[in-house]
């Protein structure tokens, strides 16, 4: 044996074996080298620095999710930012179907995946944050009760550091933290718009509200008809464009934007039906003929006029004249919202108010999609998905052009509304 130990391949072996073992033990803590993370995480591999671990044994959950669907979105990826700076899985939480906001025994919840797919938004979150199921609990009664402060002395300092302190510690020993009180859109918000961007990219409707959303916009592209161009290999149908208009000019919209007007002391957020139509006509380098689909929550309407002023040239529409309103009525509001959502985000060019958050996501959205194409100059008038807010005078009176400012350090404009809007 001590001859056979002694000869060189023998060492080079011993060598080999070595150098296999310094490896597993050093290289998975090194950054770059493709390592698997272990312990109690998800299995991700280190292809960059953005794929981080997350903890699938540590859970937190969080009241149900309320108010209209944007504000329910906003509530619902700063719940996953809240659960990513704690290192735990988020417990799929509860949406809100209905819009009734004070009435708490009349919410009608509905399930987070009835809405949005749930393995999509995984797949798409991966190594950022993550969705589980209360299936996925070992031990429910394992549970830390956090209150979330409130009031003018519950500062955002304050409210970051409670966070730090239970991720740490005999805190963090606990398989779930359930906060209480208040509803997330009104946590303080500790992330940049990058961060939730991230989040909104994952939410993709189930396949049942993407359909009813495609046979909306296939009717709306249908009543524009269309024109016959020629091209050098033939000629080929190209259907008018549409533009649609966030008309915020329902009752209860009313009464809360000319109290805020009077609160901030300005008069760019409420606009009347005139002013809108007015705004649109004056769009710079719109040509007619256009179809006008007019996104507008008709049962809190105080007349049916929307579709009267309009010039010749603008086809407006809205659900009852598009016979698309069955399709709307078969749902509870939250789901008649999101295809309303999808079909204003599918548009040529948007119009709507930069102190609503259905309008605000929308503009967000389709500032991402021109930036994943390189779109350098957004504010140029010949940019593919231009968005426009009415309730701001631009060019020649018509509405201020209006793009997501992806570098502010918080959401505030987003969610509460602005009218600095780049452009």
């Amino acid at each position: 044996m001590g001859g056979t130990l002694n000869s060189i391949p023998c060492k080079c072996m011993f060598l080999f074996v070595f150098i296999l073992i310094l490896r597993v033990l050093l290289l998975p803590s090194l950054p770059g080298f493709g390592g698997v993370e272990w312990s109690n995480f998800v299995f991700i591999r280190n292809h960059s620095p953005d794929s981080i671990g997350v903890r699938q044994d540590k859970f937190l959950e969080v009241p149900q999710i309320v108010w209209g669907l944007n504000n329910q979105k906003i509530a619902f990826a700063r719940a996953c930012l809240t659960a990513k700076l704690m290192n735990r899985t988020l417990l799929m939480p509860s949406l809100s179907a209905s819009l009734f906001y004070k009435e708490i025994d009349l919410l009608q919840p509905i399930s987070f995946d009835k809405v949005f797919q749930f393995d999509k938004f995984n797949a798409l979150c991966s190594g950022v944050v993550q969705l589980g199921r209360y299936s996925d609990v070992l031990n429910r009664t394992r549970v830390l009760v956090m209150q979330k402060g409130s009031g003018r002395k519950w500062t955002v300092e304050r409210d970051l550091d409670q966070l730090r302190q239970h991720s740490i510690g005999s805190f963090d020993d606990h398989e779930i933290i359930r906060i209480e009180g208040k509803n997330p859109f009104l946590w303080h918000d500790h992330w940049p718009v990058k961060d939730y961007a991230k989040v909104f990219e994952c939410l993709v409707l189930v396949d049942e509200i993407a359909k009813e959303a495609d046979r909306v916009v296939s009717r709306i592209r249908a009543v524009g008809g269309g024109k016959m161009e020629l091209k050098n290999d033939g000629s080929s149908f190209q259907p008018l464009p549409y533009v649609a208009v966030h008309m915020r000019i329902e009752i209860d919209w009313m009464i809360h934007c000319k109290k805020l007007e009077q609160r901030l002391q300005t008069n760019q957020i409420c606009s009347s039906k005139k002013e809108i139509v007015e705004r649109v006509k004056n769009i710079a380098g719109l040509k007619t003929p256009v179809v006008l689909y007019l996104a507008v929550a008709d049962q809190l309407l105080k007349n049916s006029s929307v579709l009267e002023g309009w010039q010749e040239g603008f086809l407006p529409f809205e659900k009852k004249k598009l016979s698309v309103d069955a399709i709307y009525s078969k749902y509870p509001y939250l789901i008649q919202s999101a295809i309303d959502y999808e079909v204003c985000l599918r548009a040529d060019i948007f119009v709507g108010n930069s102190f609503s958050t259905f309008s605000s996501l929308i503009v967000l959205e389709r500032t991402q999609k021109m930036i994943k194409i390189g779109v350098e100059d957004m504010c140029q008038t010949d940019v593919r998905w231009p968005s426009y807010a009415y309730n701001i005078a631009g060019e020649s009176n018509g509405p201020m052009r209006w793009n997501t400012n992806m570098s502010d350090s918080s959401l505030k404009a987003i969610s509460y509304g602005t009218d600095h809007i780049a452009c």
